[in-house]
């Protein structure tokens, strides 16, 4: 029986036993779910360990890293910027970036670029994987290159490039990195234990990761999902551990605790508000997660909606009934998600891989439990 940390009220015992039930299917090394009600932490679980050798306990202090679930950061990020008036949905990421309108890229609009429209998944030509900790190599790259779909037809998950698109529209408008505008403006200023690129002082509270022995379903492999995910070049692979982990690339390296990111999708989900004060206006909420583009994605074996960077919930309700519900999922299972109707929100992590591309069997039973019980 694994020993469960944490806390959950009487009509949440159900989760419990779900988050219970993971470990004991031997599905789990370590992990942590929380749930955010009303801007109030209503459940906390951590249990498990933190390393392979099963040495360190998975804990309070634990830190994971979230892959994909990055990218609901770097979506409030711009939100944020549109909110504060330093750019627009509707603009074109050339108006911003005058690079970018080379190969026929000048109409694309910050929201194709943040909804996976933009034809831009990876590079099918070889290069070096460790230019992906080269910022503004790879933004030249991005800017250079022609797209492999007509932009605004249809979405093409780009897994790792999106970050570097929002993070390069980000940088034009702010002036700053996504990482260091998140440390500045939400983790220190509210506490929210949130990364995007991880500084050595930290390294110490990092889970380790259990990598899956499968590579994911991927379905029918076209051009979009070779350069997306499958080429030798596709990631940073060879890249040094530690130097990975303090790059700020704002699609795939964050870091983060359960309970930061379901904190910051409770003030999501709860009209902006967080700690008494509001990081987001309602209209702004509202006009970051609408529908920007449905369909059968290019890359991702999936029907998808995507929002301004977020991933709506339908139709392949990965967290839960709600239909206005949003947020992201990352490699190998963590999630967060915002559901405004029920003013709900939650947040997943462990550090034993999934093959899942989307909806994770163990934070879906959590979630399904949550929500039986409300």
């Amino acid at each position: 029986m694994v020993e469960i940390s944490g806390f959950a009220p009487p009509r949440f015992a159900a989760v419990k036993d779900a988050f219970a039930a993971n470990f004991e299917a031997g599905e789990e090394l370590g992990a942590r779910f929380t749930l955010v009600e009303a801007g109030e932490v209503v459940l906390d679980l951590w249990a498990g360990h933190a390393d392979r050798k099963r040495t360190r306990a998975f804990d309070e202090n634990t830190l994971a890293c979230v892959f994909s679930t990055t990218k609901a950061l770097a979506a409030l990020l711009v939100a944020r910027a549109v909110d504060a008036g330093k750019l627009a949905y509707d603009q074109k990421v050339a108006d911003l970036w005058p690079e970018f309108a080379q190969a026929g890229k000048g109409d694309i609009t910050v929201e194709q670029a943040l909804s996976h429209q933009a034809g831009l998944p990876g590079f099918l030509e070889p290069m070096e994987p460790s230019l992906w900790v080269e910022w503004d190599a790879i933004a030249a790259k991005l800017a250079a290159m022609a797209p492999m779909w007509p932009p605004g037809t249809a979405s093409g998950y780009h897994p790792i490039t999106f970050g570097y698109l929002a993070g390069e529209i980000f940088r034009r408008a702010d002036g700053r990195m996504m990482g260091d505008a998140l440390g500045e403006d939400i983790r220190t200023p509210f506490g929210l234990d949130l990364w995007i690129g991880l500084p050595e002082s930290e390294f110490d509270r990092l889970a380790e990761l259990q990598r899956p022995n499968a590579l994911p379903n991927f379905g029918e492999v076209n051009d979009a999902t070779r350069a997306a995910f499958l080429t030798p070049w596709a990631s940073a692979a060879g890249v040094p551990a530690a130097v990975w982990r303090k790059t700020q690339v704002p699609s795939a390296n964050g870091y983060a605790t359960a309970p930061a990111l379901a904190r910051l999708m409770g003030a999501l989900a709860n009209d902006g508000w967080l700690d008494g004060e509001q990081i987001l206006s309602p209209a702004l909420i509202a006009e970051a997660t609408r529908e920007r583009i449905r369909g059968q994605d290019l890359v991702l074996p999936f029907v998808m909606s995507w929002g301004a960077g977020f991933m709506r919930n339908p139709p392949n309700r990965p967290w839960g009934p709600g239909e206005r519900t949003f947020g992201h999922s990352g490699w190998g299972g963590s999630c967060a998600f915002a559901d405004p109707d029920r003013k709900l929100a939650g947040g997943y992590v462990m550090n034993k891989q999934g093959t899942a591309l989307m909806g994770d069997l163990r934070p879906r039973r959590l979630i399904e439990a949550a929500y039986a019980a409300l």
